[in-house]
């Protein structure tokens, strides 16, 4: 690109934080260079052309090279026009929680879409499995045999579902964030294209992290058959560390491997290598501002919500066990007092409706990492 290819009338288009401008001419833009309004990094093309560039590349603008850390991945969905919004310095956290329920709140209905998408597979094959465990009299009843396929066939459903509702919550928020009104069906639509690169991420992220928890199990197993021997304890106890440590680092390298997988359309080996890039990122701030924690504060809050909810939901089992185990000193005993309680229990209303609670507000967490991910990539 050189002078001589910019004409007198052209114009161009920017997009900033995955939003579009213009078009405008090469005097717009200079005022909203000097208003802080356009970056070098920002993406920006010629109006009626197809390649996106970098506004630090547009003639007589900035005059600057071209940014290596700048993302090129981000999808838009249409153009607006308008003034890009001020460059403005790093929101604190509560702000990020704000505008993650403003967010929820603006797009509930779609995201609650989203969430029956893997829901109602789920809780029509629980229902289908309660009914099969009530109808077991007779190992040939062909109803209980149809009805364990049919829960069988539903968890299967759920699962395929899930990489559409984690693609659909990145692309809904990302469009709601630019202040754009996306319709369900074309948010499932994309969502789909992402299907196979999501669900490959999903396989091993989720698999690390159970290999990683039966590791865990292993332990505590080695710790309880070991527990007259001072070594292996000592030597389990030195597992456990490294285990948390491994946990803990893994779940950090991936903090942010959804966000890339579907807004940077990053393949799988580059979504895991720039989650961790990013989420290392920062260093030159205070230690409560960096990617890494705000997003260990965000996991940290919703994993503190879920067990409140299984607290309540499970207290009564709870309280029941425990004086059965303070009573009952026979542990053939106790644990055939602890089933027939559990069979007796029947269908629990409470705690199925604060899981389906749960399940309902999950996507916030989706959403709160969108609105991280955005602050972080526009500041690093």
């Amino acid at each position: 690109m050189t002078g001589d290819d910019q004409g007198v009338t052209e114009e161009w288009i920017v997009r900033v934080d995955g939003r579009e401008y213009g078009p405008v001419d090469i005097d717009t833009l200079r005022e909203w260079k000097a208003e802080g309004r356009v970056l070098p990094a920002n993406e920006a093309r010629r109006a009626g052309a197809e390649l996106w560039t970098f506004a630090a590349e547009i003639p007589g603008l900035f005059n600057v090279g071209v940014p290596a850390t700048a993302g090129t991945g981000q999808r838009a969905y249409s153009t607006s026009l308008g003034q890009p919004p001020l460059a403005l310095s790093s929101p604190g956290f509560a702000q990020i929680l704000v505008e993650t329920f403003r967010i929820y709140a603006r797009g509930f209905l779609q995201f609650l879409a989203l969430t029956l998408l893997v829901v109602l597979p789920s809780v029509c094959g629980q229902l289908a499995a309660m009914w099969t465990q009530n109808v077991q009299a007779s190992d040939a009843d062909l109803r209980a045999l149809a009805a364990g396929a049919f829960a069988f066939l539903m968890f299967i459903i759920s699962l395929a579902m899930w990489p559409i509702y984690v693609a659909g919550i990145q692309i809904l928020t990302t469009e709601i964030t630019a202040g754009r009104r996306l319709g369900f069906f074309a948010a499932l639509n994309e969502s789909v294209r992402f299907w196979p690169r999501v669900a490959a991420l999903c396989i091993f992220v989720y698999g690390v992290f159970f290999l990683l928890t039966v590791f865990a199990l292993l332990i505590a197993a080695m710790i309880v058959a070991g527990a007259s021997s001072l070594f292996v304890i000592f030597l389990a106890l030195a597992l456990l560390v490294l285990q948390v440590w491994m946990f803990g680092r893994f779940f950090v390298n991936v903090l942010f491997w959804q966000q890339f997988a579907v807004l940077e359309n990053a393949g799988v080996v580059d979504s895991l290598r720039e989650s961790r890039t990013l989420a290392h990122s920062g260093r030159e701030l205070p230690w409560f501002q960096r990617p890494l924690w705000r997003g260990v504060f965000i996991s940290s809050l919703w994993f503190a919500f879920a067990l409140a909810i299984a607290l309540v939901s499970q207290w009564p089992t709870l309280q029941r066990s425990l004086n059965e185990l303070m009573t009952t000193q026979d542990p053939q005993a106790l644990l055939q007092k602890l089933t027939e309680a559990q069979h007796a229990r029947g269908f629990d209303v409470l705690g199925f409706a604060l899981g389906l609670l749960q399940k309902i507000l999950q996507p916030l967490v989706g959403i709160a990492f969108v609105v991280l991910y955005i602050n972080s990539r526009r500041k690093h």
